[in-house]
């Protein structure tokens, strides 16, 4: 079933100029690029679109990193997008990713790892609504 979800490329990679290679990553995948742009969080959405973690003890150190650069937003679309887009990027913790994964391929650490992804295809929708309207996804 054809799915869409949400990535973003972290202020890391961004930092490194890694977003086409990543992306290159992506497409080989068979994920297709439907919705692109580069942005910079303010601090209200960076807190809001995280506020899942808001208990979290990472929870701050993530907004903040979130705000600290450019991201480039995404909506990515396949059959089975969702569990496609995690196993390209891999495991969180770059150290226990996959070869040839976005995460063991570019992530620094576990806090600068690069890449995210919609967990669920619930989560996708509402994720892709966040950063999205309706007319900026073009298939």
């Amino acid at each position: 079933m054809t799915e869409r979800t949400l990535s973003i490329i972290k202020p890391d990679a961004t930092e490194r100029n890694l977003t086409g290679k990543i992306n290159t990553v992506f497409e080989n995948a068979g994920l297709r690029i439907v919705a692109q742009k580069r942005i910079r969080m303010s601090e209200s959405q960076a807190k809001e679109f995280y506020a899942v973690h808001k208990d979290r003890p990472f929870y701050d150190e993530l907004w903040e990193y979130m705000m600290s650069g450019p991201v480039v937003v995404q909506v990515l679309e396949a059959d089975n997008a969702v569990a496609k887009h995690r196993e390209v990027m891999g495991a969180t913790n770059p150290a226990e990713a996959a070869e040839g994964t976005v995460r063991k391929l570019y992530a620094e650490d576990i806090g600068r790892n690069s890449v995210h992804g919609s967990d669920s295809l619930e989560n996708a929708k509402n994720e892709i609504a966040f950063f999205f309207n309706d007319d900026e996804i073009v298939g």
